[in-house]
């Protein structure tokens, strides 16, 4: 094991990290449930749900089964001139689950692609419906896209993770952040709501936006912060009014983590593209989709060269199709929706006395996802060393410290998750 991890350090780089202090890592070998296995033969639960994905916990059965099945038949064929069969049954169940008209499906295979698809779609419908000057993009502040190229554009310029690459990315059009909270009452001064910025915007610039981007309700990976869903309903009405075109990033937030199927069920809107990701495939596999609205896949075909100009190698993977259509069934029978339920209520009782401690600055919770947020950054090395101690893996950004637990976690598991964040935030400087 020594030379292993010798040979990670040196040669194997992590996310968000350099390679001369790469940081401790926890040595895996086996997960099942909510229970990531060490080399040594420590047990943590993975209360990331490893970046939201695992909504059915790790190794679940019935994906494994459906994996192994596909596996045996046909791991991989090219999307380009062929077609099959979990393809097929997929996009049949998601067609189904969507609202009407959100019905033309592009696979990708990760949540920064599924994005950059759908930045493609609006562009290409906007300059197809004979408006070419629509190039620029839109999107509120306190976001976070993805890692690729245009993506990053629309993270968050100031307290995203990508404000290194400055001027070589394009500049685009940011407004304030949702700034009416998820539980507090709507008000519909635009003033005060946030939606008069939004206005603004298209006025001075709305001939040259070709689609606003946001995550629904929560916003995830910039900031941790759940907003009022009515939000939604007053930029949906500006967008039409100023024919942008509007895109709903659930790469995060879709297939129940909220305790809605997907975080625009809190409201009756429907984008016209939406992302999906992470938890599609209950994190067996990495796979996403672009829907888009049938009126944004007819503008496309119909204008020059008529088609959408991307195409990934392992686009509609089979083996990730069966994964996420199982995924899917285990969605379909709905104990999800008790199980997330109870997950916020006993994440509202027992992060409640977080409330009290002089380093924390605010608590929320949204169906399985529990944030503390800190008034200073927290030790991440000294959280990563607490795991093997507390028997919880968690991964603080900045000042955040989160969890967002698989949908199977049980009751002790998940106070097991509340109680080391409760230490970790009642920790001294």
């Amino acid at each position: 094991m020594d030379d292993a991890i010798a040979f990670d350090r040196r040669h194997l780089w992590r996310p968000y990290a350099g390679m001369r202090e790469p940081g401790p890592v926890h040595y895996v070998v086996e997960a099942e449930g909510v229970w990531l296995t060490l080399a040594d033969g420590t047990r943590m639960i993975d209360a990331m749900s490893s970046w939201w994905c695992a909504a059915h916990g790790h190794r679940h059965p019935q994906i494994v089964a459906a994996m192994t099945a596909q596996l045996n038949r046909m791991p991989h064929v090219m999307f380009g001139g062929l077609t099959h069969d979990p393809a097929i049954d997929l996009g049949r169940r998601l067609v189904a689950l969507l609202p009407d008209g959100l019905n033309r499906i592009f696979y990708s295979d990760s949540g920064s692609v599924a994005v950059e698809v759908a930045l493609k779609m609006a562009l290409q419908a906007q300059v197809a419906r004979g408006f070419p000057a629509r190039t620029a993009f839109a999107t509120v502040r306190g976001g976070y896209h993805g890692d690729t190229w245009k993506a990053m554009s629309l993270c968050d310029p100031d307290t995203g993770m990508h404000g290194q690459y400055g001027r070589a990315l394009q500049i685009e059009h940011f407004v304030v952040a949702p700034p009416i909270p998820f539980d507090a009452e709507w008000d519909d001064a635009p003033s005060r709501n946030g939606l008069a910025e939004v206005a603004q915007l298209f006025e001075a610039h709305g001939e040259r936006i070709a689609a606003f981007i946001l995550e629904p309700v929560v916003q995830g990976a910039g900031g941790m912060r759940f907003y009022h869903p009515a939000y939604l309903t007053g930029l949906r009405a500006l967008c039409d009014a100023h024919g942008v075109l509007l895109i709903f990033d659930e790469i995060a937030t879709g297939f129940g983590r909220t305790g809605r199927m997907f975080a625009m069920d809190f409201v009756s809107v429907v984008p016209d593209i939406l992302c999906l990701g992470k938890a599609l495939t209950g994190g067996h596999i990495t796979f996403a989709a672009t829907v888009a609205h049938e009126t944004v896949a007819e503008a496309i075909s119909a204008g020059s060269p008529g088609v959408l100009m991307h195409g990934p190698t392992f686009m509609a993977n089979p083996l990730a199709c069966a994964a996420a259509g199982a995924s899917l069934d285990l969605l379909q029978d709905g104990g999800w929706r008790d199980a997330v339920v109870r997950i916020e209520a006993q994440l509202r009782v027992e992060l409640a006395p977080a409330r009290r401690l002089d380093g924390v600055q605010d608590v929320r919770i949204l169906g399985a996802i529990g944030v503390i947020e800190m008034k200073a950054p927290l030790d991440t090395p000294r959280v990563h060393a607490f795991a093997k101690t507390s028997g919880v893996f968690l991964r603080p950004f900045g000042r955040l410290l989160y969890a967002m637990p698989p949908y199977v976690v049980r009751p002790d598991e998940l106070t097991r998750i509340t109680t080391a964040m409760l230490d970790i935030a009642g920790w001294r400087a």
